[in-house]
């Protein structure tokens, strides 16, 4: 099969890799629809984490089933799914409180590397969920949405607690950040703040639900929510990138009691502790348990009653995956979906 090989920074190649086959009884191999390059691609493509040998690429999918293990129960052959980007078995006592994402034999789906044609799911029982039949093709890019993008954006809206009444703010206007704008409308918020300073990324923020939004980063970008809110700072911030100027952007942000749902996957972040202590904010967040929300998110994308895929605003083939890393790595696209 074709699929994205990672060999040092900025040198991504499409090449034949070995074709996946069942190694466990719970594992399915699905033929992988469409994939996608995340953003948190982007810290091994720029080299901001260290890439040591060949590194398959990709977490993001959707497909059809073609194999399942002997001990796979709730699929069949056949069935269109939608999966997480961490593998789990969706009973432990982790999963059952809704943190699939640190399941007690979560594994990481995209070791397989999921820009390829065909993708090894472990757990598949409890990773998977089969949408209601064959989608229409329109829909494919919001189920992929489904996969990692929506689902953060989403866990990054309940983490803050946005909802009815609440004004929040959104750091980061990338695919997780504008679908954490979405999540947010969807939740009932009141007022939705979206920081950003590219046209195209506003635009899409305002489809889909920001009532504001204000280019200033930093102190400054503090400075305009406050003002912005009576002097307050918002209820609900979402951090969407993982810097210390964002998480640090997010927490100042926030009002006295209000909530932080931190999402971006965080590379030298360090929180001063006496000023967190006098913030009397509320922080939580981490890796998305997409797996919690997957059910309804699909049933949403069915309906139509959001429209995710949105935040695909460049389309190429997998051979082509270079170039879809390239164009994010240099903001021409927010998000690159892959055509195997």
């Amino acid at each position: 099969m074709r699929g994205a090989v990672l060999y040092a920074p900025g040198d991504v190649r499409v090449e034949e890799r070995e074709n996946p086959a069942i190694i466990a009884p719970t594992d399915a191999i699905i033929r992988v629809s469409a994939t996608c390059v995340c953003g948190s691609d982007l810290w091994d493509y720029r080299g901001v984490n260290e890439v040591t040998q060949p590194t398959p690429m990709g977490h993001e999918y959707v497909g059809v089933v073609t194999e399942i293990g002997d001990e796979v129960k709730n699929l069949a052959v056949g069935d269109f799914v939608v999966g997480s980007f961490f593998a789990s078995d969706n009973t432990c006592e982790i999963c059952e409180a809704g943190y699939q994402s640190r399941c007690a034999h979560a594994e990481f789906v995209g070791a397989g590397g999921a820009q390829a044609e065909y993708l090894r799911v472990p757990l598949a029982d409890g990773t998977l969920v089969a949408t209601p039949g064959t989608p229409d093709d329109d829909l494919i890019p919001s189920l992929l949405a489904a996969s990692d993008v929506l689902g953060t954006g989403w866990f990054g809206a309940v983490a803050a607690q946005a909802g009815p009444g609440r004004t929040v703010a959104v750091v980061g206007d990338g695919a997780v950040g504008l679908l954490a704008v979405l999540a947010a409308k969807q939740l009932g918020a009141e007022r939705i703040i979206a920081m950003s300073r590219h046209a195209s990324r506003q635009k899409l923020a305002r489809e889909f639900g920001a009532t504001d939004i204000v280019e200033e980063r930093g102190d400054e970008g503090v400075a305009r929510i406050k003002e912005l809110t009576g002097g307050y700072g918002a209820h609900s911030v979402i951090e969407a990138v993982g810097t210390q100027e964002s998480m640090m952007q997010a927490i100042r942000s926030t009002r006295p009691g209000g909530h932080v749902g931190y999402v971006g996957v965080a590379h030298g972040v360090e929180l001063p502790g006496e000023e967190l202590f006098f913030a009397e904010v509320h922080l939580h967040g981490g890796p998305a348990p997409v797996r919690r929300f997957l059910p309804e998110l699909i049933r949403l994308i069915w309906d139509r009653e959001i429209d995710p895929g949105k935040v695909f605003d460049l389309t190429l083939p997998l051979d082509q995956a270079a170039e879809g890393f390239k164009a994010m790595d240099e903001r021409r696209a927010i998000k690159t979906l892959l055509k195997p």
